[in-house]
């Protein structure tokens, strides 16, 4: 999909420590009940970018059981009267691991089942949080 193609889905990660969540007509937060790659040193500076930190992300469970109910939520939205594009937001603390692992998994589920998808990861070029 080229840039100036009006998208089906817009998906953007983003972290909230770094600024309010964009507007979305869904927003995931991913920083309570998954687990967090940051507290692991060895992943700490990496992002979704890492194959290890995908791999941390992707195997912590309930992950892809929401992947596969937000893309529920995306199918529900564009069927209503007033079906078009759909803005699916989804953030963790930073913005550079769990967050964006979720948007190119669901970016891939919703890409599979035909829709056309502009993903957008706001955050995960910024300096690691210190926390």
């Amino acid at each position: 999909m080229t840039d100036s193609t009006v998208p089906d889905v817009e998906i953007v990660s983003f972290g909230y420590l770094h600024a309010a969540p964009p507007v979305a007509h869904l927003t995931i937060d991913l920083r309570v009940h998954f687990r967090d790659p940051h507290v692991s040193p060895e992943l700490r500076y990496m992002t979704a970018q890492d194959g290890p930190v995908r791999a941390a992300v992707l195997g912590t469970p309930g992950i892809r059981e929401l992947v596969e109910a937000t893309a529920s939520a995306v199918a529900a939205f564009r069927s209503g009267p007033s079906a078009g594009p759909v803005t699916v937001a989804d953030g963790c603390a930073g913005g550079r691991h769990r967050a964006p692992t979720f948007a190119m998994a669901l970016a891939d589920r919703l890409t599979a089942a035909g829709l056309a998808v502009r993903l957008r990861h706001r955050d995960i070029a910024l300096p690691v949080v210190q926390r």
